[in-house]
């Protein structure tokens, strides 16, 4: 069913488009501050590998926890318009703050954009998904389109402030992620101005919003308790070592939540959200193996690729770039092949993306073909693997975000979005476990060097741990990314398929739902 409007623009609301802007430019602000935090703090802070990919990690992880608490808050208090103008507005802090090259700042800046993003993130997406009806044939292509707009940001931001960055030094490229972000503002406000909205994301209810509590109405009380958040936020990345006490008090409270939540809807919707949280753990794997693109995979081009037309913080755009010319192809390819009745159900869907995933890493790991003398391989290969794993990415990110809004129950939309968004809190968290392998200690290698694995990564790129070993310490750094690319490609692969086998099973329980 499709229930276009005359005043739709290319088939779609037209708040759609003010929606698409306004994540563009937050995401500009986002990646491009990513693509830089890694390699600002080996080389200008000079922290250890080790200590670098846990603070990312930790910060990366963190960003996608806040979303639930954001999502119920949204559901119960503030609506989607005041979460996210309260989380661009954060972000926006964050960002300007990094300015400063002192700890209280570097800790205090991430734990503001942590904050705000669980305001913006699961809110925005959340809004798209408000702008269709139930059954509503143009979800999955909108969100497609929303999903280019996340990317344009993505590929322009990480060029554009490592120029800054490279050019004028690291703050710089700091300050132009937070305009980025104030843009973002502006586009959204501008949104509301226009009323293009209607009366979709106002506060649920003014009477519960304008209850007083402490002489504060609730709404201002959020605004405060998010900014005296921030510390707590800031000390959970300095001492990101005791970040697992913290997975397991997330873990607890998703299961106690969902739980509570599943007891008081029908059978009908508990089915759906059962395969929501499917389709959430599946995600998470993706998101361990995928997010390596901020950290270890931005090291490996920095030292082992012999890099053409970008530095390393660059390469974190090819992705994105590839999203960009992909999007709409695939937008009007599920459209097509909806009309056909071909198109496959989001349970196949997932799967392909996860083999899809798998096959770039493996990409990756056959770049040991192109080895150098300087233990550098070709930059055809890096591209080429982000090819791959882009056509993964197209066929289960998007899809996640439209599935989340049509599988949840209708009064915590937001929440469950939150849900799919802690995905990349426990992805992230061992993304950081991952990239950790990559390093190495003189005379040792990773577990991925011996037994199956090792033969697996022996047959993918030609290299023993004797051969690894016995080389320089940037062959044997190579070696160290390329065994772990191999060993998590193949996994990776393999669940895909099994997702693909018990897809008829999934679809039963999405009742109707494709």
């Amino acid at each position: 069913m499709t229930t276009s409007k005359p005043n739709d623009v290319l088939g779609h609301p037209r708040g759609l488009i003010y929606l698409f802007f306004a994540e563009l430019w937050e995401r500009f602000s986002f990646y491009g501050m990513r693509a830089l935090l890694v390699l600002y703090m080996t080389k200008q802070l000079l922290f250890t590998d080790d200590m670098a990919f846990g603070v990312y990690a930790a910060y990366m992880s963190l960003v996608y926890v806040t979303p639930m608490i954001g999502g119920i808050l949204a559901d119960k208090i503030l609506g989607f318009r005041k979460a996210i103008l309260l989380g661009g507005v954060l972000m926006a802090f964050g960002h300007f703050f990094l300015t400063f090259e002192h700890p209280i700042f570097f800790y205090g800046s991430l734990g503001l954009i942590i904050v705000g993003n669980g305001f913006f993130k699961p809110n925005i997406s959340s809004f798209v998904g408000d702008l269709y009806k139930q059954g509503d044939a143009r979800r999955d292509s909108g969100f497609t389109i929303f999903y280019l707009g996340i990317n344009l940001g993505a590929a322009i931001a990480p060029i554009a402030c490592a120029w800054f960055a490279e050019t004028y030094g690291w703050h710089y490229g700091f300050v132009l992620a937070g305009i980025g972000m104030a843009v973002g503002l502006i586009v959204f406000n501008k949104g509301l101005k226009s009323n293009v909205f209607g009366t979709k994301g106002l506060v649920p209810n003014t009477e519960i919003y304008n209850k007083k509590v402490l002489t504060l109405n609730r709404g201002k009380l959020i605004t405060v308790a998010s900014f005296l958040s921030v510390p707590v936020f800031a000390l959970i990345i300095k001492f990101h070592e005791f970040e697992h006490y913290l997975v397991w008090v997330i873990s607890l409270f998703l299961i106690g939540y969902i739980s509570y939540i599943l007891s008081t809807v029908t059978s009908k919707e508990k089915k759906r959200l059962i395969v929501a949280i499917y389709f959430t753990v599946l995600y998470t794997l993706f998101s361990a193996i995928f997010e390596q693109a901020g950290s270890s995979l931005t090291l490996f081009a920095d030292r082992n690729v012999n890099l053409v037309g970008m530095d390393a913080a660059g390469t974190n755009s090819i992705n994105a770039g590839f999203i960009i010319l992909f999007a709409i192809p695939f937008s009007l390819l599920w459209t097509f092949l909806s009309k056909r009745k071909i198109n496959p159900n989001s349970a196949v869907k997932f799967g392909l993306g996860l083999v899809f995933l798998g096959l770039g890493f493996v990409v990756f790991a056959l770049s040991a073909h192109s080895i150098d003398e300087f233990a550098r391989t070709s930059m055809l290969y890096l591209v080429m693997g982000y090819l791959v794993l882009t056509i993964g990415e197209l066929f289960l990110s998007p899809i996640g975000l439209s599935k989340m809004t049509e599988l949840s129950p209708l009064k915590y939309v937001a929440f469950i979005m939150g849900v799919w968004f802690s995905a990349n809190f426990y992805g992230h968290f061992f993304a950081g476990k991952i990239a950790k392998l990559t390093t190495i200690k003189e005379g040792e290698t990773n577990v991925f060097t011996k037994g199956v694995f090792g033969d697996i990564v022996e047959f993918i790129t030609g290299i023993t741990p004797d051969i690894a070993m016995q080389s320089s310490e940037n062959f044997q750094q190579l070696y160290s990314y390329l065994s772990v690319y191999a060993s998590f490609g193949v996994i990776s692969i393999i669940v895909g398929i099994l997702a693909i086998l018990i897809s008829p099973l999934i679809k039963k329980a999405m009742s109707g739902i494709h």
